[in-house]
């Protein structure tokens, strides 16, 4: 009996299953889970999987969550390393052998009258020097079929583990939905994931945030490298065939995967799709920055997604080519057949069920699909696909964007004025909260990097270790921060985002290409308005000030609240950040 299949046994005689499945990642296999799931498995009553109408949403099938469970649950997500320090003030905690115990008794016997599923997956391409070998059990064929989607699922990567001896193990169970039962623990010094009560993406599909980014970042920390929450993107310069390749971090429902799939409305100019979520970055042979993404699947919200907003998701949402397309928690258009959200193009359907399955009043002012209903589809269906994306060195990166969502204070963009300061600006980005996650109060939260969530070890360390590439290469990239969502007077947004962003990213490439000068604020670089290409927008000079006003009054209270968010990492807190808060505090005392 190998490792894999005394862990699998092991697993087995806790959770106590009526048979055992080997998934091996083929679309036959993928066709025969969805079966399973529209004929005999079920949640609250309701079929895993409901076929949507085939002619307008071809390979595409629905999904219903339990209502208790539509987002992440960070308040019962724990990172539990030996020393509470090393965890941080950035991620609740428990004691490995207490969360152990905790856990051992909520599975034991979680999985009986269930099928255990065994789902063997690469995370980054099986020839990358970075991938990583992994194997996940659920009880539960909508993560079987949803972690096909999300990631190089194979029974050759089972070959692999026999070989390196080491693999990422992931043990998940939907239990009984029960909220007071659910848990999602990562035990980092065992490369374990161990989830129980959830079957919502990322508390369930652990290949995803748990493990590419939690357990992930920690192994980056001890390997020389940094697993972040990143788009990857290629611009490519339609005169020159050059391609940039820039990543850009913002926190859930930001807009993040309209970026990745962004429609340029600047001529000369495209953007191909590489990621939409997770970038891991290590330093190539040649001292640049390289980075892959590890998945291969899109997870996006779809309220707000349109022809309009995100032409190409649409076109991936209905290619049809890699089975299947997963839609959760939308409306249903009951004479169509078809899903429907809010933002979704033409009018609202007269005959709706909403995401309960009830039928939707439109008049009670209530929303038809969750804020957070969700897509799963393979981003092999991405008609902006980059012919790098399976590229197993990955791609060199030229810039780095850290944005979030605000309505004052924060210019559109807005660059480092190296790269300890760069660091420093993605350290103290905070962002509005979004339906993304249960449980965060209203208002403006402190998201370094967008990572806060997802940082398997405590956040002081984790700038020293960002801070730490400057000493190792002298070919970093640009840092820049933006925020797409500044508003006026009236709460209108001034800057008109989705494809008018390859704007910005121009400007990026211009000063990569030292093309372009810039105007020097307390903040960082900001554009000159007669180097930013305006032309078919509204956005005039008055709008532009507008745009990168920085306000000295908000900018003191901004450095407070920088200054006591950074205050809980205490004496892990890089001295560089000291310097950074310091001549922030001058400039606007």
């Amino acid at each position: 009996m190998n490792q894999v299949e005394k862990w699998v046994d092991e697993v087995a005689q806790l959770t106590k299953p009526d048979k055992i499945y080997w998934c091996d990642g083929s679309e036959e296999e993928a066709h025969k889970l969805i079966e399973i799931g529209i004929k005999e498995e079920k949640i609250n009553g309701n079929p895993i999987f409901k076929e949507l109408n085939q002619t307008s949403w071809p390979t595409a099938y629905y999904h219903r969550s339990h209502p208790t469970d539509v987002a992440r649950t960070e308040h019962l997500t724990y990172v539990c390393h030996p020393d509470r320090n090393l965890a941080g003030p950035n991620n609740n905690w428990m004691h490995p052998d207490d969360a152990k115990s905790l856990m051992t008794k909520l599975s034991d016997g979680c999985m009986k009258g269930k099928t255990m599923y065994v789902l063997p997956y690469m995370m980054g391409h099986p020839q990358s020097p970075y991938a990583k070998a992994c194997v996940q059990i659920t009880d539960v064929s909508y993560v079987a079929v949803s972690m096909r989607i999300m990631t190089r699922m194979s029974k050759t990567v089972l070959d692999k583990i026999s070989t390196d001896r080491d693999f990422v193990k992931g043990l998940h169970s939907v239990g009984d939905f029960d909220p007071n039962k659910r848990f999602i623990m990562h035990f980092p010094d065992e490369h374990l994931v161990w989830s129980v009560g959830s079957g919502y993406g990322g508390n369930a599909l652990l290949g995803k945030k748990c493990f590419s980014l939690r357990i992930a970042s920690w192994l980056g920390l001890k390997e020389g490298w940094l697993a972040e929450h990143m788009v990857i993107i290629g611009i490519e310069e339609l005169e020159t065939k050059n391609v940039y390749y820039i990543l850009a971090a913002f926190p859930s429902a930001c807009g993040k995967t309209n970026l990745a799939m962004l429609e340029s409305k600047l001529p000369g100019y495209r953007v191909w799709t590489l990621g939409d979520d997770i970038a891991w970055i290590n330093v190539g042979p040649d001292g640049q920055l390289y980075a892959i993404n590890p998945e291969t699947g899109l997870f996006g919200v779809a309220p707000g997604t349109s022809m309009k907003t995100n032409p190409n998701m649409m076109y991936s949402l209905k290619a049809g080519k890699f089975f299947p397309t997963l839609i959760t928690n939308s409306a249903i258009d009951i004479d169509k057949n078809e899903p429907w959200w809010e933002g979704l193009d033409g009018e609202i359907p007269k005959n709706l069920v909403d995401w309960q399955g009830n039928a939707w009043d439109q008049t009670k002012n209530s929303k038809a699909a969750h804020p957070n209903a969700r897509f799963t589809v393979s981003i092999y269906n991405s008609p902006t696909l980059s012919k790098e994306f399976d590229n197993p060195k990955g791609v060199p990166i030229s810039a780095i964007i850290i944005g979030g969502r605000r309505s004052d204070r924060i210019p559109l963009i807005v660059e480092g004025f190296n790269w300890s300061h760069g660091v420093f600006m993605g350290a103290r980005t905070g962002s509005e909260t979004t339906a993304a996650a249960i449980g965060l109060k209203p208002g403006v939260r402190r998201d370094p990097m967008a990572m806060l969530p997802f940082c398997g070890y405590n956040m002081g360390d984790y700038f020293k270790h960002w801070l730490s590439f400057q000493t190792r290469t002298n070919r970093l990239p640009k840092i820049f921060t933006a925020n797409w969502f500044r508003t006026d007077e009236n709460g209108n947004f001034m800057w008109p985002g989705f494809g008018d962003n390859i704007r910005i990213l121009k400007w990026i490439i211009d000063r990569v290409n030292n093309k372009v000068g810039a105007k020097e604020t307390p903040l960082g670089l900001i554009p000159k308005f007669e180097d930013l290409n305006l032309e078919g927008t509204n956005v005039t000079k008055d709008v532009y000030e507008k745009l990168f006003a920085i306000n000295n009054d908000e900018w003191k209270q901004e450095t407070e609240d920088i200054e006591q968010f950074l205050s809980q990492f205490d004496k892990r807190l890089p001295e560089e950040f000291f310097d950074e808060l310091n001549k922030l505090k001058f400039s606007f005392k």
